[in-house]
């Protein structure tokens, strides 16, 4: 290995998580912020965040009936625009 281009390596360096909890590890700094740890990530506390962001759910299912409604229409067209084509040819 070539000497003097690897970084200095810090076996006791602080990891800050925002929530508070804190801990050592081996790193290429001395002081390390995180926003999100074991403690606080949903995989490990077994608490589990819906987010509904922008509301994408409604406004997929309004879309949804937005479509069957105008198909639901388009039938109706249709089918009143037969019932005249039949009526005009007798």
């Amino acid at each position: 290995m070539k000497e003097k281009i690897h970084p200095a390596w810090y076996p006791e360096a602080r990891v800050h998580c925002a929530c508070g909890n804190s801990f050592t590890t081996g790193s290429t700094k001395p002081e390390i912020a995180v926003e999100i740890c074991s403690a606080c990530h949903p995989l490990f506390t077994g608490q589990q965040k819906l987010v509904d962001t922008a509301g994408r759910v409604d406004k997929f299912q309004q879309r949804a009936a937005i479509a069957k409604r105008k198909q639901e229409e388009a039938a109706a067209r249709k089918k009143a625009r037969e019932a005249r084509e039949a009526a005009s040819q007798l």
